[in-house]
């Protein structure tokens, strides 16, 4: 679900292994980071990946998407938070930057800090 969500919202297959992906997903980003999956009939349809200062990943399936699963998870990263959240997302990825742009973050840089090699934009969104 993770990577073809991404795919489709950047165009361009992930560069990781699935292996490799799976590492990360299940010894990396937990030493630094919670990690919620929405399910649907035991089929995941959402990743959320937060601490309490940055949102790291936030993936919905493409069936799923438009269905609120992603505020859903998005407002657990904010309930979970220190009062602030940043995050980055490809320049590319217009719907992304609408569905972060709608719950209030605001765009605070611009860069190239992925692998990738993509453009992409820092947000932050800060409680009120």
């Amino acid at each position: 679900m993770w990577r073809l969500s991404k795919k489709e919202a950047i165009g361009q297959k992930e560069i990781h292994s699935y292996e490799s992906h799976v590492h990360f997903l299940n010894h990396i980003l937990p030493q630094d980071y919670e990690i919620y999956l929405a399910l649907e009939k035991e089929r995941v349809v959402g990743i959320v990946v937060f601490n309490s200062d940055e949102l790291n990943q936030l993936y919905v399936a493409n069936d799923q998407q438009g269905k609120g699963i992603g505020e859903a998870l998005l407002n657990i990263a904010k309930e979970h938070s220190s009062g602030s959240l940043f995050l980055y997302t490809f320049e590319i990825n217009k719907n992304a930057q609408r569905f972060y742009e709608k719950h209030g973050f605001v765009e605070v840089g611009r860069g190239y800090e992925n692998e990738e090699n993509l453009p992409d934009i820092k947000y932050e969104w800060r409680e009120m």
